[in-house]
């Protein structure tokens, strides 16, 4: 059966539509990844989180490895992070700091191990963590990283 002429006009618009979502999702897509990965505040700690270090206690640290949906391989540092002192945090940074065969430092990356959108930490709390990192570099020691605060932010 011969298609009317608006049953005609309706089918020609479908492939610019198409068209249309397509171009727009590509440019959607070049605009988030020329945007690149959020800037990290790296600010030296101040002489207050200097001091409260002591009072953040790492325990039960492990590494692990696994591959995800993508066929990468994904190192993850996992444990547990206790606020033995007597002020809430808002969030805690470390540094990960991975060593190659010949000792010197290959890769550093900064990562929130008390996450600031979560609940405050609460003082004598425990809470677990894990840390994954996808862009190792191939002469990483393969041993556990050393991890150093670089920032806490206190509650108001």
């Amino acid at each position: 059966m011969p298609r009317s002429p608006s049953e005609k006009r309706k089918a020609s618009y479908v492939p610019i539509i198409i068209a249309a979502v397509v171009l727009v999702g590509l440019i959607a897509g070049y605009f988030y990844l020329r945007s690149g990965p959020p800037e990290q505040d790296d600010s030296p700690a101040s002489p207050e989180a200097k001091a409260y270090v002591k009072n953040l206690e790492l325990s039960d640290v492990g590494m692990k490895a696994a591959e995800n949906f993508m066929q990468q391989r994904i190192v993850e540092v996992i444990g547990k992070i206790t606020n033995k002192g007597d002020r809430t945090l808002d969030s805690v940074d470390v540094y990960c700091i991975f060593y190659g065969v010949d000792g010197r430092e290959v890769h550093r990356e900064k990562v929130p191990i008390v996450n600031p959108t979560g609940k405050p930490f609460a003082p004598q709390q425990t809470r677990d963590f894990r840390l994954p990192f996808d862009t190792l570099p191939p002469d990483w020691n393969q041993t556990m990283p050393r991890l150093v605060v670089a920032q806490i932010k206190f509650s108001q």
